[in-house]
């Protein structure tokens, strides 16, 4: 999110001497991605960031792969994904590519041994069920039902949830995300047809400060590979920082929908953007207004792209048989459009209460052994005639 933001104490200037009162030195820390060209923040540390004590082990957390090459429909029932003690443990990838891998997670406890930074991929955390705080190098934004949560890839971070009961639907992207650039003048602002604003966007406001040395275990993911790192210090000893490349929090309930005479088009629901996939928030909203207008969907044909909701509350007006947790995959290269019965329900009503979040990648995804756990196999027929 390209929106300055500063927290803490810095120096006048980067790059210059900045004490401590007992004379010795903060250490600066230039955090950002694309090089030197990306979105950056300078942080000042009480220690060093660069003391590794020890590197314990590491693991795979690749995805396995069950259908590599896929043109079928698929129906996944999120919910049945069971809950697990362990954050980390509790997330399964069910959708996979080159440029994102899509995760359900139902973690029931807090982070409290160990931190966690993905070097791979920006994280999105979409809070399906769940309250609690997401604590960060940069600061804590507490979070809701409804909050996506926006991690750049490098934030070392915990989680505390207040209960036990939490779903998650998370997207990894590999590429950095952020929000579409047809919303932004060339300043970066948010412009007036833009469905949020500013004023929308949580960012981090409170800052931990830890002053310690000892044993901090950071596990660390690259390359799809979990490395235990034990760091000398308390990775949360910024003291302060300011630029443009940090967490924040952004809740789809805020998100204020695009609506016409006629069917709008799916970009009009677009949230989030990368050079190879698109977020959209699909909210309640009032349906088109004009006399002869079809709420429902046309039929389409996602010829370059994969189409994968999450449903996440209310009744979808363009399926049958859906619920909270469902997750509905359409492959490039065949149509799809509204279940029968869809359209012939939609003509009249005026408004919907549906709730989803929606993910369209440029590249196909492949489904993992985790996926077909849960999937409904015969989900592909469910737009056939009934028989007369």
């Amino acid at each position: 999110m390209p929106l300055y933001h500063h927290l803490g104490s810095i120096p006048p200037k980067r790059h210059t001497v900045f004490r401590k009162e007992n004379g010795d030195l903060y250490y600066e820390q230039l955090f950002g991605t694309i090089g030197f060209d990306g979105m950056s923040t300078n942080m000042y540390h009480e220690h060093r960031p660069t003391q590794v004590k020890k590197i314990l082990g590491q693991y795979s957390v690749a995805p396995k792969i069950a259908k590599a090459n896929n043109i079928q429909s698929y129906r996944l029932r999120g919910f049945q994904v069971d809950p697990e003690n362990d954050y980390l443990d509790s997330r399964k990838a069910v959708l996979t590519n080159s440029d994102c891998t899509i995760v359900l997670a139902a973690p029931k406890q807090s982070m409290k041994d160990y931190f966690y930074k993905n070097t791979d991929s920006d994280e999105l955390l979409f809070i399906h069920k769940g309250t609690g705080t997401l604590r960060t190098m940069l600061g804590n934004l507490t979070f809701k039902y409804g909050d996506y949560l926006l991690i750049p890839r490098g934030i070392i971070y915990q989680i505390d949830f207040d209960t036990e009961d939490n779903r998650l639907f998370i997207v990894e992207s590999r590429r950095p995300i952020y929000t579409p650039k047809r919303y932004r003048n060339w300043f970066g602002q948010l412009l007036e047809h833009s469905p949020f604003c500013e004023r929308d966007i949580r960012r981090p406001q409170e800052l931990e400060t830890y002053n310690e040395t000892g044993d901090f275990l950071i596990k660390v993911r690259k390359q799809d590979e979990i490395f235990d790192m034990v760091y000398a210090t308390h990775p949360f000893d910024v003291v302060g920082y300011d630029g443009y490349n940090y967490p924040y929090a952004f809740s789809i309930h805020d998100f204020e929908p695009i609506t016409g005479r006629i069917h709008q088009p799916p970009p009009v629901h677009q949230t989030f953007e990368t050079d190879a996939f698109v977020i959209c928030s699909f909210v309640p909203r009032l349906y088109d207004y004009h006399p002869d207008s079809i709420p429902a969907p046309y039929n389409h044909s996602n010829i370059d792209s994969d189409e994968v909701l999450y449903y996440v509350d209310g009744d979808f007006m363009s399926r049958n048989d859906i619920a909270a947790g469902h997750i509905s995959l359409h492959p490039a290269g065949i149509p799809h459009g509204p279940h029968p019965g869809a359209v012939e329900r939609s003509i009249g009503k005026t408004e919907t209460q549906e709730l989803a979040v929606m993910v369209d990648t440029f590249k196909p995804l492949m489904l993992t052994e985790e996926a077909m756990k849960i999937a409904d196999e015969k989900y592909y027929q469910s737009w056939l005639e009934p028989e007369k």
